[in-house]
């Protein structure tokens, strides 16, 4: 990497040549932090490091898989992230392991956000077959793609023209997905702009779940809708109305938590108790918002719900041709900031894989046998011991107009 492609700062943000970050997006010219640890450390060091970050799984470090020579080679002529890890469970007496295979894509836009619409469009559907392609060479029965993925993240700027993106539940990203669920009998969950053309025309931030056949299952849409930062969502679309649905495919029970939901722990508990065995959180985050907790927070759900998490975050800065501003007291500018990708997948029993690159597109493709949900219900027993009519009684008080907080003050506290 040349000198010309770093910018240089210190802990308190000033200048100092000493310290330097590239500005590509990578993590001090490595593609994740996993990747720079295992060349900075020693390999005993560096073992015993991947322990504390990432889990054991059935008391053991996460396997890799062998994938097929032909979508390696897609990977290296097409220059995308490819990793691939197995979960294991422990072996049961009265039933079989239940191994799904699940693939997650990232990915940047395909041109500028001055091109012509129709042709960033094309540019993306072009961009990801070769990954699809992948994915499916690669036998993934169960495939996610990051949140809006036919368009550039635009709901910073608050223009309108960025709606004609959207389109109905049946329109042509889902067509264009439809021939490959069906060539590899595979589930794609396709998160989209939708335009409801039977209420209106509203739009709404939609994840479509197309069947191993190529036929719709159904729909699930964004529940929590962002309003910090340059998140201006609400500009286009507002919360969800379709509760917290769970997709019975031929592989397993999936859910889709799309992006901001992933920071509400009753969101992500309301899929589990519909029975989710696999849910997905397809994103779209900047590194300076939310990067300290994205290793966080799906970890945690699937540990505390029993169920697997697929973390989905695009890559790249996408630069718009208008600056803007959002009321936060910054200059205006014309992006985002760095979507950092690091895409990864967590098991109910707090191991997890390691990230996709932090600034190159990527597929990873995870075996997980579903049966560690089970048994990891049965170990911890959280639903055993969860008390949730006293939560409820508390959720029912809270949403009254004259509720008052459960607070016992010391009577000596304000006595003279």
């Amino acid at each position: 990497m040349d000198k010309k492609d770093y910018q240089t700062v210190a802990a308190n943000g000033k200048a100092e040549p000493e310290k330097e970050i590239p500005k590509d997006g990578s993590i001090c010219g490595f593609d994740s932090l996993h990747s720079l640890l295992q060349a900075s450390l020693s390999p005993q060091n560096f073992q015993e490091v991947s322990r504390l970050l990432l889990g054991l799984n059935c008391g053991r470090a996460l396997e890799t898989i062998t994938l097929p020579e032909p979508a390696k080679a897609l990977s290296s002529k097409h220059d995308f992230d490819f990793q691939a890890f197995s979960f294991q469970a422990e072996k049961e007496s009265l039933r079989e392991p239940h191994i799904v295979r699940v693939g997650i894509i990232q990915n940047s836009i395909a041109l500028p956000t001055t091109t012509p619409l129709l042709d960033q469009k094309s540019a993306i559907f072009q961009k990801l077959t070769p990954i699809i392609e992948a994915a499916g060479i690669s036998g993934v029965n169960v495939l996610c793609l990051q949140e809006a993925w036919m368009m550039p993240f635009a709901f910073c700027t608050r223009e309108k023209k960025w709606c004609e993106f959207a389109e109905p539940v049946d329109g042509e990203s889902t067509q264009f997905l439809q021939d490959f669920a069906r060539k590899y009998n595979m589930v794609i969950i396709s998160p989209i702009l939708e335009r409801d053309v039977k209420h209106g025309e509203t739009l709404w931030n939609t994840a479509v779940i197309i069947g191993n056949h190529g036929n719709v299952i159904g729909k699930h849409r964004k529940n929590h809708i962002p309003r910090v930062g340059d998140f201006n969502e609400s500009t286009y679309y507002m919360e969800g109305n379709t509760g917290h649905p769970v997709f019975e495919t031929a592989y397993g029970k999936i859910a889709v938590n799309i992006c901001y939901g992933r920071h509400h722990p009753l969101n992500w508990l309301a899929f589990g108790l519909n029975g989710a065995e696999i849910v997905f959180n397809p994103s779209a985050t900047v590194g300076e918002l939310s990067e300290p907790m994205w290793p966080i927070e799906a970890r945690n759900a699937a540990i505390a719900n029993s169920y697997f998490v697929c973390s989905i975050n695009r890559v790249g800065t996408e630069i718009f041709p208008n600056p803007f501003t959002s009321g936060d007291g910054k200059p205006q500018h014309s992006d985002f900031g760095h979507f950092y990708g690091s895409s990864h997948i967590s098991a109910p029993d707090a191991s997890c894989t390691p990230s996709l690159s932090r600034h190159k597109d990527g597929l990873m493709i995870s075996d997980m046998d579903l049966n560690l949900c089970r048994q990891l219900k049965d170990k911890w027993g959280f639903r055993m011991t969860a008390r949730y009519e006293m939560y409820s009684d508390l959720l029912a008080h809270y949403l009254k107009p004259d509720f008052e907080p459960q607070v016992l003050s010391d009577p000596l506290l304000h006595k003279n």
